[in-house]
């Protein structure tokens, strides 16, 4: 016999308490915690909680593993960050803000997969058939195999997937919009996202398919419901980008059959979400070499290099308080960068604003974008431009020294394939100087501390007033 019980649970991290209260005691947040009535079965007097249980069978550590076959879904940036192709059982998490694409790439990755033979389900609770039907259309893949379905129960979707023979691939958009009836609280509770996700996962893992879960996000960017539904599947996607701005980025944060950080590159164009093959060169097209402000980072995305524009803006400030805006970089060490530029190379930045861009949208978290960042701010307080074919790396500590980076040649060599001249990058150990000669045809020019690239633009400043000196 089953008795409803009463619990009250956080809607912002899931801490489960036995009565109402204002405040969360584990995340802090006001008003996030709900009363939700779920199921749970009584036991006969003087019975214990559980049966005699399954034995379970132990095997050894040391067996023989044979390479996970991957399916390809057609799609390279989304192969890309899978890991090199969707591994059998695994469950997908695909997390974005609203109308940055998640529909649109999963529905263009079943398409061309049920083209090439697979058994593709798409079971949508936020649509009708008739609007999925719609977007197929304007992606130009009406004639697409792809089984729809518009179902929200968690039963019914099991029922089906377990009757039959198992399909290859299947979308769930979204997990908010699922609801299992044996917990009785509104679909997208913290209980009934999680109760979901469970059932949908283990049937993938018994079936054998592969599960793509649609999330939505907070207002803070993270995924909504528990934290646990990130623990619960075995690759989290987040696509990031402006809804105004035609690049959208793929990236992965957990991988459990491959890298993770790893970045794919889509543009949003009237067909659909189109590849980028080369995303450096797309970063860099609308860039002019000759503005004080501007500098290329050789950057590093995963195990895929890319060259972006930051761009600065240093301006005489009329406020009390001057203003420090960031736009793709963390604030924080930006801040940090001014403090050091500051007290190690005496620069006056304190009665100025500070605005600073990653061009393209991307957002770019590594610290060997530090001296990209200072070459930039410098640039634009002294009004000379960094020399257009030139590309910067390098992390910055708090006494002024340039450290080196991981994947130097790399960065290196991309640099080199766009047509770049010079590098300026972390000196290496051991050497007193500028690192010699050159590396893929760029000029290597090592950097040891900030006042180096300090150094270069006074140089600039000064040549033309010794020229102007001469000709008096």
């Amino acid at each position: 016999m089953a008795k409803a019980t009463k619990t009250f649970v956080c809607q912002n991290c899931g801490a489960v308490t036995t009565r109402w209260q204002g405040r969360c005691d584990s995340c802090g947040e006001w008003n996030t915690i709900i009363e939700e009535v779920g199921r749970s079965e009584v036991l006969p007097k003087g019975v214990s909680g559980g049966k005699g249980g399954r034995k379970i069978e132990f095997v050894d550590l040391k067996g023989a593993v044979e390479n996970v076959p991957r399916r390809m879904t057609g799609i390279g940036e989304l192969d890309r960050v899978c890991g090199g192709g969707l591994v059998a059982g695994s469950a997908i998490l695909v997390g974005g803000d609203p109308g940055i694409g998640k529909s649109t790439v999963l529905l263009q990755a079943m398409g061309a997969l049920a083209k090439s033979g697979a058994a593709c389900v798409y079971i949508t609770g936020e649509e009708a058939v008739d609007q999925v039907r719609l977007r197929a259309a304007r992606l130009g893949m009406r004639d697409a195999p792809v089984q729809l379905a518009a179902a929200s129960n968690v039963r019914d979707i099991v029922a089906s997937l377990d009757a039959g023979a198992p399909p290859d691939v299947v979308v769930i958009d979204s997990i908010q919009t699922m609801f299992a009836d044996s917990v009785e609280s509104a679909p997208g509770t913290v209980t009934q996202v999680r109760t979901s996700a469970h059932e949908l996962i283990r049937v993938a893992k018994r079936r054998g398919f592969v599960l793509f879960l649609v999330g939505h996000v907070t207002k803070e960017g993270t995924l909504a419901g528990p934290r646990v539904l990130e623990h619960m599947v075995d690759t989290t996607l987040y696509f990031e980008g402006d809804r105004g701005h035609q690049f959208r980025i793929l990236r992965a944060v957990k991988n459990r059959f491959g890298a993770t950080d790893e970045i794919g590159v889509f543009a949003m164009t009237d067909t659909g979400l189109a590849e980028v093959a080369n995303p450096s060169a797309l970063f860099l097209a609308e860039r002019r070499g000759n503005v004080s402000g501007s500098c290329v980072f050789a950057g590093l995305e995963g195990s895929r290099p890319v060259l972006v524009e930051i761009q600065a803006l240093v301006a005489p400030s009329v406020l009390g308080t001057p203003r420090r805006a960031s736009v793709g970089w963390d604030s924080g060490r930006l801040n940090m960068i001014i403090a050091v530029l500051e007290t190690r190379c005496g620069i006056a930045l304190s009665a100025h604003d500070i605005y600073l861009n990653v061009a393209g949208g991307l957002r770019i978290s590594e610290p060997a974008a530090d001296l990209a960042v200072a070459t930039a701010l410098v640039s634009s307080l002294t009004g000379q431009p960094v020399p257009a074919d030139a590309a910067v790396f390098g992390e910055i500590g708090l006494s002024g020294e340039v450290r080196a980076v991981s994947q130097r040649d790399l960065r290196l060599k991309e640099a080199a394939k766009l047509g770049f001249r010079q590098a300026w990058v972390p000196r290496q150990a051991g050497k007193a100087g500028a690192d010699p000669g050159t590396r893929d045809g760029l000029a290597v020019k090592g950097i040891g501390h900030v006042q180096d690239v300090v150094s270069q633009f006074a140089e600039a400043t000064a040549k033309p007033r010794a020229t102007a000196g001469q000709k008096s």
